[in-house]
């Protein structure tokens, strides 16, 4: 007798679905592994065209280059000095080596530069400002509140307090004479003529009507400040010594 659903000479049911079974198990596991290959290749395109568009082609190159905070030097004066060139990959800006050059000028004090993707640098820089005129060997120099000299006057700027010094100072000196200037109070710094800087200890003020402030460093310069408006106020003297502000003496 011939079971039901088998055909004479064929497979029952029960195997034909077993090996239907084993097919779809054979056919997901080729697509699982062929997944992985194509997700993997992918990958690869993906990774390969960002590596090519950020680092050698024109699609993320530099068209503008911004600079802010520039005053006194021009703002194409620091592009040029940049050293960027316009269609150069952004990634491949030196923004250590751009930074160096702008701050070698001697008017910038501190320098920031950015990628602002996709197409551009900006410059934020920050300039010296003059809180002095040094006289140096008959010429008039700019000098800000780190004591560094930083540019040239043909006459002194009216407000600005005058240091008066030698060729040869030190920069540790024009340093204590900056903090000296920064420090004294308006009504004080409108009264000194100029201020005389021989060493780091070694600072005097010269007051507009002759007399002589011995300051000594800039230590203590607040405490000195108040201590001279005292003396003028109360003593007239040709020479007053706040050098120790705790030991003031005059002359």
């Amino acid at each position: 007798m011939r079971r039901r659903g088998v055909a004479p000479g064929g497979p029952d049911r029960a195997t034909r679905r077993s090996r239907k079974r084993f097919a779809r198990r054979q056919w997901r596991r080729r697509w699982l592994a062929w997944r992985v290959v194509l997700v993997g290749v992918l990958v690869l395109a993906l990774v390969g065209t960002g590596v090519y568009a950020v680092w050698f082609s024109s699609w993320l190159a530099v068209r503008t280059v911004d600079v802010s905070g520039a005053q006194t030097v021009k703002a194409e004066a620091i592009r040029s000095r940049s050293g960027i060139h316009q269609g150069e990959q952004l990634a491949r800006v030196d923004l250590a080596a751009v930074e160096a050059r702008i701050a070698s000028l001697a008017v910038v004090r501190s320098v920031d530069v950015t990628r602002q993707w996709p197409h551009g640098i900006l410059i934020s820089l920050e300039e010296r400002i003059a809180v002095a005129v040094v006289e140096i060997g008959g010429s008039l120099r700019g000098m800000d509140r780190d004591g560094v000299v930083f540019r040239d006057f043909r006459s002194p700027p009216p407000g600005l307090p005058r240091i008066q010094t030698e060729i040869g100072t030190t920069a540790d000196a024009l340093r204590e004479a900056a903090e000296v200037v920064t420090a004294l109070p308006e009504d004080l710094s409108l009264r000194v003529d100029h201020v005389d800087v021989q060493s780091v200890d070694e600072i005097s003020l010269v007051l507009k009507d002759g007399r002589t402030v011995v300051w000594g460093s800039s230590s203590e310069s607040q405490t000195k400040a108040s201590v001279l408006a005292t003396l003028l106020a109360t003593v007239d003297a040709k020479t007053y010594d706040v050098s120790v502000p705790s030991k003031p003496t005059t002359s």
